[in-house]
């Protein structure tokens, strides 16, 4: 057990946009402590993303993309008698917008586009329209969670 809780840090928000998730969107998306190239690529897929969508604002469609993408729900497992279950728990706030992110991110990096602005301006346009491999990693955690819901009972 932790002797304190964690104290959070206060983080400031983006340059352009004026938006704290942005900055914690890029602080996932950051490889080495380079920052700014990290700011620049999702900048450069925010303008992909309006270049693409004119009828929306390029950083609506992302707050979109993250809003499908974020999970109520997950499934842990956890050791009861000699068996291993997997049940149900309710997800907490922050940890719900960090998962969001990780899959984004995570997802995009693994698309076939050519830059990364590019893999994670299409991620996140797939993301919006409720398709792409990050929604569908957020609906396979809900369906499992349903499939488990007969061991909610063991919740800690």
């Amino acid at each position: 057990m932790r002797r304190r809780k964690a104290k959070k840090i206060a983080i400031l928000p983006d340059p352009k946009f004026n938006d704290v998730v942005v900055t914690k969107f890029v602080n996932n998306l950051m490889f080495s402590g380079k920052k700014s190239l990290a700011f620049k690529i999702f900048y450069d897929a925010i303008e992909i993303v309006n270049k693409k969508n004119e009828e929306q604002e390029g950083l609506d469609i992302w707050r979109k993309a993250l809003e499908n993408v974020t999970p109520a729900v997950e499934v842990r497992s956890r050791r009861v008698g000699g068996a291993t279950f997997q049940i149900p728990t309710p997800v907490r706030e922050d940890r719900k917008s960090s998962l969001a992110m990780k899959w984004l991110i995570g997802y995009a990096r693994k698309r076939n586009e050519k830059t990364m602005s590019q893999k994670l301006a299409s991620e996140i346009i797939a993301a919006a329209k409720e398709e792409g491999a990050a929604y569908k990693k957020k609906e396979d955690t809900m369906r499992m969670a349903e499939a488990n819901k007969a061991f909610s009972h063991f919740r800690f």
